[in-house]
């Protein structure tokens, strides 16, 4: 059973690591404005939405299948454009799968193991590697990294929690008024 929860992973992986490598510069010139990100914010609300209120959520995390972690991963994948929440997307992805809320939220964060602390050791590899790196301040790299992952470990097991009884509906809701705030701030601007 483990093995093939981990081969499930994998499999939901693939598709945000090949894409994030070919993309990622793209990404990072291209879609890091204002705009982009409050229309994103407001757009993925809707398909959030629509996962929320017709996702049939009768599946639990041990009856996800390698093409459900497939689909998961390339929702996953979306998420590289700014205003895509990862774990909103792959918890979409999820319940569009018929995957039932709570274990919708386990996989994605299980997924997101391996991409956050792939994408967290290239940052910084180059990090590392730059000229004016001081060795003096890795004690507080090491602090910080501890400090997110205590902090990280607990709202995720909060969130899970959380959503074994309640919707996203709330999360849409707050979404579309950033986005909408952000919308007004950079036409005003």
């Amino acid at each position: 059973m483990k093995n093939q929860l981990l081969l499930k992973i994998i499999v939901g992986t693939v598709p945000a690591v090949f894409i994030g490598l070919i993309f990622e510069n793209t990404v990072e010139s291209i879609f890091r404005q204002n705009i982009i990100v409050a229309v994103s914010l407001i757009t993925f609300s809707i398909v959030i939405f629509y996962a929320e209120k017709y996702g049939k959520k009768s599946k639990n995390i041990d009856k996800i299948s390698f093409k459900d972690s497939f689909i998961i991963g390339l929702f996953q994948s979306i998420a590289l454009i700014p205003g895509i929440s990862r774990s909103g997307a792959t918890i979409s992805a999820g319940l569009l799968s018929n995957i039932k809320r709570q274990d919708s939220a386990k996989f994605a964060f299980l997924l997101s193991g391996p991409i956050i602390a792939g994408a967290g050791l290239m940052k910084f590899v180059n990090v590392i590697n730059t000229d004016n790196f001081n060795k003096g301040e890795l004690n507080f790299f090491l602090i910080g990294m501890i400090s997110s992952a205590i902090i990280g470990y607990l709202t995720i097991k909060y969130f899970i929690r959380y959503l074994s009884v309640k919707s996203l509906v709330p999360f849409v809701y707050y979404r579309i008024i950033v986005g909408i705030i952000l919308l007004i701030y950079t036409l005003g601007n």
